[in-house]
This record gives structure tokens, sequence and C-alpha cells, in this order.
């Protein structure tokens, strides 16, 4: 029983190191990228419900942007608080901005999707690029940065959106650390040839990218997924491409109690059901591996069974990841992330077990 184990051990270990090496190497140990400015004409998409205290403080951020040619879409999704009031001052006040009223519809109500569409379609130029109410960029040349992977053929550009540091939060370090492992695969399997999600928080594509999937209308269904399960279905190797560069980021607020975190990722993970068999199998397998990487550790040590090859393989295993994240996060300015990483990765595989069987039982709550 125990000679089984240890092989799948061993197979296990090698699954990871495939991953690890073969596929987020791609981005850990990919060059720099540089940044010539296109100039092209850009609409800066922002969908907000109920986010009065939040779009005070970060559209302004978006219209100081140094770019020569964009407007600004603020979508308001019938918001109960004075979120519309503070759009229609920022209309007032910034000649590039539009402003989008959406009405409660009785067939999509609460729809995200809905008010995105309507969004995307008062867009007057033909590059979009999105971002989240409750997000942030990180230089005035994020338009600059993101717009600059463009090219004829790459018409849609998978962005980073990080979360801001908070000291001695153990729960910060969770949240980042797992936005950085989300943001490793999905720019590595982008890199692969295969992309597969992007987040909403930063992601910019041509309009007609939108109108050759007919829109969201394949998932209107699904209360989430207007960035990840569009790019799962409108997203190839031959038209995407990815942005890494520190002014290209944004950053958003992080949940400050787990409750809340846990209820965000619900969401994300019912979502990923919806995403094509391959990437589905893949995310799987990955996360497979690593609950039975520790699974295996743990039984094969109690019984000291071949510990010492059992310790090697197990340094090896992490001597490889703690490099890839390493410098992913270098990459990613999540430096600090690596020197937690043994122990938020254990913690991040128990919660999403945790959500996994939740969500069995329960459907999560989508869009306020």
């Amino acid at each position: 029983m125990l000679i089984t184990l240890f092989y799948f051990f061993i197979a296990v270990v090698f699954i990871q190191l495939f991953y690890y090496l073969g596929i987020f190497g791609k981005f850990a140990f990919a060059k720099p990228q540089e940044v010539t400015p296109k100039n092209i004409p850009v609409s800066v998409i922002v969908c907000a419900k109920n986010e009065e205290e939040n779009v005070k403080k970060f559209v302004p951020l978006l219209a100081e942007q140094n770019y020569p040619d964009f407007e600004i879409v603020l979508i308001d999704d019938a918001s109960s608080d004075e979120t519309l009031e503070v759009f229609e001052e920022f209309e007032q006040k910034y000649p590039n901005i539009r402003l989008v009223k959406v009405e409660n519809n009785e067939a999509f109500w609460g729809n995200k999707k809905y008010a995105l569409t309507l969004g995307i379609k008062a867009a007057k130029k033909e590059y979009l690029l999105f971002t989240d109410a409750d997000c942030y960029p990180t230089s005035k040349d994020w338009i600059t940065s993101m717009t600059s992977q463009f090219t004829e053929s790459k018409t849609i550009v998978l962005g980073y959106g990080g979360y801001e540091k908070r000291e001695r939060s153990f729960l910060n370090k969770i949240i980042r650390f797992e936005t950085v492992l989300t943001a490793v695969q999905y720019f590595s399997w982008a890199k692969a040839g295969l992309p597969y999600m992007g987040v909403g928080r930063n992601l910019a594509y041509k309009k007609e990218e939108f109108f050759n999937v007919n829109g969201f209308i394949d998932h209107i269904q699904v209360r989430s997924g207007d960035d990840d399960l569009f790019i799962n279905q409108a997203a190839n190797k031959s038209n995407t491409t990815i942005s890494y560069n520190p002014e290209s980021f944004t950053y958003s607020n992080p949940k400050e109690s787990f409750k809340d975190w846990f209820t965000q990722k619900r969401r994300h993970i019912s979502t990923a059901e919806h995403y094509k068999f391959f990437d589905k199998f893949q995310l799987g397998l990955f996360f497979c591996s690593q609950l039975f990487f520790f699974l295996s550790v743990i039984v094969l040590l109690a019984f000291q069974f071949q510990w010492i090859a059992v310790v090697a393989i197990l340094a090896t295993r992490y001597t490889v990841v703690w490099t890839v994240i390493g410098f992913s996060a270098g990459k990613l300015k999540e430096k600090d992330i690596k020197i937690w990483f043994p122990i938020v990765e254990i913690a991040l595989i128990l919660t999403q077990i945790n959500i996994f069987i939740t969500n069995i039982f329960s459907k999560p709550v989508y869009w306020k």
C-alpha cells in the first residue's frame, strides 16, 4: 500500500513540476516588457452599482490619465445610493466622460452583463479598456501601457489587477498570494497559446471581439463571468496577449474579513464551472496535484516510508515552486508574499476545499 502511495507521490510531483516549470515558467522567466505607445483611440469602461465612495476617489484618477485620445464611459447600474449623482457631477467636470444610466430590466434585473452591454454599445472608440469601480491604476500611464500591447492581430490584452497590501494581516497575504497565483496561471497559459480567462479589474479588447461572439449572450444566464467567461469564449492563440509592465497594473481595496473574501471566491469558483472542458481539466488537475501532494507527504512521513527520498523530493518541489513564485511575484511587485508562500499555500488549499463543499449545498450571491 505504501509503495503504491510513494509512486503516486512521485507522479503528483512530476505533474506539479510540469505546471511550474513547463507552463508557469513561461511567465516567471519572461523578459521585462517594453512599452511602445500606440496612441489609439480608447474607451475606458467602468460599471458601478452602489459604489458612491469608490467612484469619488477613483474616477478622477482615470480622468487624469496621460493619454491623447480617450473617453470614460461611466455606467450606473440602477444604484440606490448617490453613485449616479456623483457620475453626473463628473460628467459636468470632465468633457471626455460619457454617462450611461441603466434602469432595472425585468429580464436582466441585477445582471452586470446587461449594464456592460449598454456601456459597450455607447462607447465611441474601437478599443475598450475595462476596470472596476473599486479599482485604481498605479500610474497616469496605465492606458498607454495596456494599449501598447495591441497589434493588428492581438486584439485582446489581459492585465494584472492586484490588491493593496495590509500590514499584519494574514488574510491579506492569502488574498494577495491567491491573486498572484491566478495571474501567473492565466498569463502563462496565454503565453502558451491557450488563454482561458482575464479579470475585469484590468482587461482590454477591441470592440469587434465583443460582437464576434455576440457579446455575453451565450452565458447571459450566468450572473458572473463578464470577464473570465467572455475571455474563455473569445480569446485564442492568435488574438490574445498579456500586459505585465508595472505601469499597467490596477489595484483594489482587499476584503477585510474572511467571510467577505470567502463569499467573493465562491462566486469566482462557481463561474469556472462554465469554462471549456480543457480549461476546467487543467485547473482541476493543478488543484488536485496540490492537494494530493500534501496528503501523500503527510502519510508517507507519518509512517517514515522512504523518508529520505520523500524529503529530497519535497525539497526539490519547494525549491522549484518557490523560485517560480518568487520570479513571478517580483514581476507583479508582490515580492513579500514569497516569504509566506509555504504557509499561505496550505491555507489557500484548505479554503478552496471549503468553497467547493459549500457551493455544492448553496448558491453564491452575485452582483449587488
